[in-house]
């Protein structure tokens, strides 16, 4: 059996988790994000020598001396005219310390609910500010996304500090403010540095502009700050993705249930509960890259044969016999609205989780949260794009939700519209704010259309 396939101890597989770091970017409009990725990107040596040209081509015909290093980017017609990021940007390099994936997320308002979608799997967020403006609204509710996904690492990089006058006094009192608001909203962490993305202080190499800052450059903190989160340490979730059943001559009684280790250890032997349906059996084999194994973790792909014949289907989730896992039809959860179209009480949705789709009914909207005072404010109506509120939701069929404080794989969903398919929102079940004091949801009235449940 190859190394790859069985972890020598508890440090491998937390030593491969390590080597790569997943981190977005977010700031308000023009506080400089895309030309901090594109510094990252040229000082690090991490940008190719046609890209480079083709950036410095583009910025010649915009009348710029120098290249516009956020073009590396920003690679939409509309986001270079505009000068703007619209999409979420994605983009891998690595030092000789780490490899990193790094998502650009856009900065304008009606943008914020693309970051959700870019610190979804993020461990590290960089918040932007500009030196010039402070602490403002985009701001606020960027911190609030990166609670709200429990990011784990927040950097906050007061950029613009050429404009400034490199002061200490402007970049501390940012600081003091930022890291106030982050840690009244549970930021478990979080990192100050004073930069100045155009000019390249303090983003791979240190300012000589600012000797009264003794800290890490940006790259330096992405090098060495601890991804110390193992899925591995986490209870073990396998949700169902594919059955196999190849029916053939060498294989006649192979039933093999397919998918992708959302988090922990499994290893042969282990007595498990198939969700939502409550009955209990043992591993009897696992199948990895084509091989038998005796053990997988988080997040590999493999193939689990159960002792028992027993009615699995795609969308069940394997766990632990003893795992607290208490599948229901009511989900509480915190959510941020995503699409233009208002989420109301008595709308008909779906409910994604993990690779179970199931009609669901919107009960109530307890609250929404307001991101000046981090107030609630109770029973709204509705939440419009970007909102960020409280829902209770009634399922059609029985589902096996973690919290998602506990785990971030599968203890979040989306809720989609049934007539075309259009994500509405991202959903967190369980606490994440305090909750305001909530009328009980009235009972949706029956009717005949297969939504009465």
């Amino acid at each position: 059996m190859t190394d790859t396939l069985r972890p020598d101890g508890p440090a491998t597989a937390a030593t491969a988790t390590t080597s790569l770091l997943r981190f977005a970017t977010a700031g308000s409009v023009d506080d400089g994000k895309s030309t901090l990725v594109g510094r990252l990107l040229h000082d690090s040596k991490s940008v190719l020598s046609d890209q480079l040209e083709a950036v410095s081509r583009a910025s010649q015909e915009r009348g710029q001396q120098a290249p516009d290093l956020a073009l590396l980017t920003d690679g939409l017609r509309a986001e270079r005219e505009q000068g703007i990021t619209i999409d979420v940007a994605y983009r891998y390099f690595a030092t000789p310390r780490r490899r990193f994936i790094l998502a650009d997320t856009p900065g304008h308002v009606q943008y914020t609910r693309n970051m959700v979608t870019g610190a979804s799997t993020a461990e590290l967020a960089v918040v932007l500010v500009d030196a010039r403006n402070g602490v403002v609204e985009q701001t606020r509710r960027h911190a609030a996304v990166a609670a709200l996904l429990r990011v784990p690492h927040v950097v906050l990089a007061v950029n613009k500090m050429d404009l400034a006058g490199y002061r200490e006094d402007v970049f501390a009192r940012i600081a003091d403010e930022f890291t106030a608001y982050a840690t009244s909203l549970g930021v478990p962490e979080v990192t100050a540095i004073p930069i100045s993305a155009l000019e390249g202080d303090n983003v791979v190499t240190p300012s000589a502009h600012m000797d009264w800052y003794s800290g890490p450059t940006v790259l330096e903190h992405l090098e060495t700050v601890p991804v110390t989160h193992d899925p591995t340490d986490d209870a073990a979730r396998f949700p169902v993705q594919y059955v196999i059943r190849p029916r053939t001559p060498e294989h006649p009684d192979y039933r093999g249930y397919a998918g992708q280790i959302a988090s922990g250890v499994l290893r042969v032997g282990d007595r498990v509960t198939v969700h939502p349906s409550g009955r209990t059996t043992t591993i009897e084999a696992i199948d990895a890259l084509g091989q038998a194994v005796d053990v997988a973790w988080a997040p590999q792909s493999v193939t689990l044969l159960l002792a028992d014949d027993l009615d699995v289907s795609r969308g069940d989730v394997i766990a632990p016999a003893d795992a607290a896992l208490r599948p229901g039809r009511d989900v509480t959860a915190t959510v941020c609205h995503l699409h233009d179209r208002p989420l109301r009480p008595g709308d008909r949705v779906l409910l994604k989780h993990a690779t179970r789709t199931v009609k669901a009914l919107v009960k109530q909207i307890p609250s929404r949260l307001t991101l000046d005072d981090l107030s609630q404010h109770p029973e709204p109506g509705e939440l419009a794009a970007n909102d960020i509120g409280r829902v209770v939701l009634r399922t059609a069929e029985p589902l096996p939700v973690d919290a998602y404080a506990h785990s971030r794989r599968t203890g979040s969903f989306l809720l989609i519209d049934p007539a075309d398919g259009t994500t509405l929102t991202a959903g967190m079940a369980g606490e994440a704010f305090a909750d305001a004091t909530a009328r009980p949801a009235p009972a949706p009235a029956p009717d005949d259309d297969g939504w009465d449940f």
